[in-house]
């Protein structure tokens, strides 16, 4: 067992020791080495593939003169018995080093032949084997012969030196190491150039991530190369660098937006709990002291301490409410939009009796959505209607396939409040007198978008607000 666990440890040792350097070596370097090691080969193997055929086109060209010699001896000699022709196998020049060898042993002529005989040529003359070429040496010098068929039980063989051609191929092969060394040395200068190079954005975008991790300013971007950049790095002649550098800035955009958000949340809430908490706080050191105060005091104190403690409660409720970004989905139903607007309607009836509403519906859509918070959405529209109609006025409420629509006939909604009604903790000077916490629109508004709606708000014609929500 131990054995089998050594010889597996040792097997994986390799790979994590891999794995280590890579995580140890910077990606630059990783990029250049897998780039200069790519064009290394590539340059090798056309080198290689070059004196491949240099060699093979030199060697041919041998062997294309032994065939020619060859058939010229055919011709001339055509009748001939076994013996040695051209015996200039010293110089193996031109007329090559020429005998004609029987397939029998026994019918070798009497002179010695000058070129190598072995059992193949036999084979060649009985006609057992086809022509061949070999190197072979004579007199000290690198010849190629060619071995083939001469007449009835003969065989012809052709030499001549191949000091020209070795040396060629010599040469050729020290040309083709020499590029394939300066081929190697130049892709490792161009690999490291293309790495930094093509890194440059990423290590820019690097540097800004930590800048921003330091210092915590959002408002940080990265220089884009062009106007496409700019726009977000989603045009589709955008490298991915710069896609990935407009991606990354419109991140930023979001991430400043979300902690502008955050601050002014805090500040506004803040600011509206500021006058409740001080009210709760005056009216529990005046209940402190209850022995001095006489019946109807203490019980307008205590209707004071009670109300403050609602408005403090709905606040942070709402708080709450506007701090979940979307609906919890195991809550999610189809919800008729019909009933449950008719609902919200008579809820509303009974909390403002001072003001007539008027239901028309023309269709029943269905909505999948929570429909606790569809109800919370349709009542916000509803109070805040109410709260600005005049006592007696209409409130009329209008449900369509398309949407829901709901308009008062009071003051209306000034042009510069227009684009920050629903805003969080915005209220306009004509209503910063009434009650409420400035919430029940964003949260509205906030509830609309989870469930796939649009909402917004318009002046009325005739006067008043017109509140149009869109499924």
């Amino acid at each position: 067992m131990s054995t089998a666990a050594e010889r597996a440890h040792a097997a994986d040792e390799p790979h994590s020791r891999h794995a280590r350097w890579r995580r140890r070596r910077p990606l630059r370097t990783r990029l250049a080495l897998a780039t200069s090691t790519a064009v290394a080969l590539v340059t090798l193997g056309v080198c290689a593939a070059g004196f491949s055929i240099m060699r093979y086109e030199l060697v041919h060209q041998l062997d294309l003169q032994l065939t020619q010699h060859a058939t010229l001896v055919q011709q001339q000699n055509r009748g001939q018995g076994p013996r040695v022709l051209y015996a200039e196998c010293g110089y193996l020049a031109a007329p090559a080093c020429t005998q004609i060898v029987p397939a029998e042993p026994a019918k070798d002529p009497a002179a010695p032949y000058l070129l190598p005989v072995t059992p193949a040529t036999r084979a060649v003359a009985a006609g057992q084997r086809g022509g061949y070429y070999s190197a072979i040496t004579v007199s000290g010098h690198p010849a190629r012969m060619l071995t083939t068929r001469f007449a009835s039980g003969t065989a012809v063989q052709v030499a001549l030196r191949s000091d020209a051609v070795q040396q060629g191929v010599r040469q050729a092969g020290e040309l083709m190491a020499a590029v394939a060394g300066a081929g190697v040395l130049l892709a490792g200068v161009l690999g490291y150039a293309a790495a930094r190079t093509g890194l440059a954005p990423v290590a820019r975008l690097t540097a800004t991530a930590e800048r921003i991790a330091a210092t915590r300013d959002a408002t940080v971007r990265i220089d884009l190369p062009d106007e496409r950049g700019r726009r977000g790095g989603r045009d589709a002649g955008a490298d991915e660098v710069t896609r990935l550098a407009g991606a990354f800035n419109a991140m930023l955009g979001e991430l400043e937006q979300s902690v502008t958000a955050q601050r002014r949340l805090v500040a506004d809430a803040s600011h509206e709990l500021r006058t409740p908490l001080t009210a709760l706080r005056t009216n529990a050191e005046l209940l402190a002291r209850t022995d001095r105060l006489t019946p109807e005091q203490r019980a307008r104190a205590t209707a004071g301490l009670q109300r403050q403690l609602r408005e403090v409660t709905g606040l942070v409720n709402d708080l709450i409410e506007l701090a979940r970004d979307e609906e919890p989905q195991a809550l999610v139903e189809l919800v008729r939009l019909g009933p449950l607007v008719a609902h919200c309607v008579e809820t509303a009836r009974g909390h403002w009796s001072a003001v007539a509403f008027e239901y028309a519906p023309q269709g029943d859509p269905t909505l999948p959505g929570v429909p606790a918070r569809l109800v919370r959405l349709v009542g916000n529209l509803l109070d805040n209607a109410a709260k600005f109609s005049p006592p007696g006025g209409p409130v009329e409420v209008t449900l369509t396939d398309r949407g829901l629509t709901v308009r008062d006939h009071g003051p209306g909604i000034a042009p510069e409040d227009l684009p920050y009604v629903f805003d969080r903790f915005y209220r306009a000077s004509a209503a910063r007198a009434l009650p409420g916490s400035g919430l029940g629109l964003a949260m509205a508004r906030q509830i609309a978008r989870a469930h796939g709606a649009d909402l917004t708000a318009e002046a009325a014609p005739g006067g008043g607000a017109l509140f149009r929500l869109t499924f």
